[in-house]
């Protein structure tokens, strides 16, 4: 289907999802991928895995961006290559869940993370929720518990994408401070290696089952300079 959602949230940082209902056929025959990409494709098991994958990269053409400029260091981390717009490489963070995938694109650092609601989450919890930020089911109704540790995941995914440093614990280093779902934003705190950082987390639902967080950099220095 076409883009799914498009939000801007400043003149230079967009979000853009997609909604994947296309086939892997017909995702590919729509984009153009370098030799290293399409080796990653073909060594993919799960189809499902083949369109989010394909379907990240109709995102970056919806954004102007191709296959061909998107970058990854010697951690992992994505980087697109400056366009007109940019002089210098420009952030990105990537994320897909289901028929779901979105990626955030900006001067500054960023970091956004997608997932789907599941009863799951609730017996993994005590592996990334420490004892400051636990919820207790008895406080609120499953469903909301649910969403809840859902958006708690995200942020811890978001901010780990922004810095990605080996040894960052979701459980030990990252704490996200209390909020309600219609609040729409939370608070969160990293602690590490002597860095302390505070963020603001943003989150919202897509179809009723999906929840989408994302954060960026405070304070973030040396922002790329726009040209455009």
């Amino acid at each position: 289907m076409p883009l799914y959602k498009s939000i801007y949230i400043d003149t230079s940082s967009q979000i853009l999802v997609w909604k994947i209902t296309e086939s892997y056929e017909k995702l590919l025959g729509e984009v153009q991928l370098n030799e290293k990409s399409l080796l990653r494709l073909n060594g993919m098991k799960s189809q499902l895995h083949q369109r989010a994958f394909l379907s990240v990269r109709k995102l970056l053409q919806e954004a102007g961006y191709s296959d061909f400029d998107l970058q990854y260091d010697e951690s992992g981390k994505p980087h697109l290559n400056p366009n007109n717009c940019y002089t210098e490489p420009v952030e990105v963070s990537i994320s897909h869940s289901n028929n779901f995938s979105t990626l955030i694109i900006s001067d500054q650092k960023v970091g956004i993370d997608i997932e789907m609601q599941r009863d799951k989450i609730i017996r993994i919890a005590d592996k990334f929720v420490n004892n400051k930020e636990s919820l207790r089911l008895g406080d609120t109704n499953t469903l909301d518990y649910i969403k809840k540790l859902t958006v708690k995941w995200g942020a811890k995914e978001a901010i780990f994408k922004i810095r990605n440093e080996k040894g960052i614990s979701f459980k030990d280093h990252i704490n996200v401070l209390p909020f309600e779902l219609n609040e729409h934003q939370a608070i969160a705190n990293l602690h590490f290696n002597g860095l302390h950082r505070q963020y603001t987390i943003y989150f919202s639902e897509l179809d009723t089952n999906f929840t989408l967080v994302y954060t960026m950099e405070p304070q973030s220095q040396n922002p790329k300079q726009q040209s455009c």
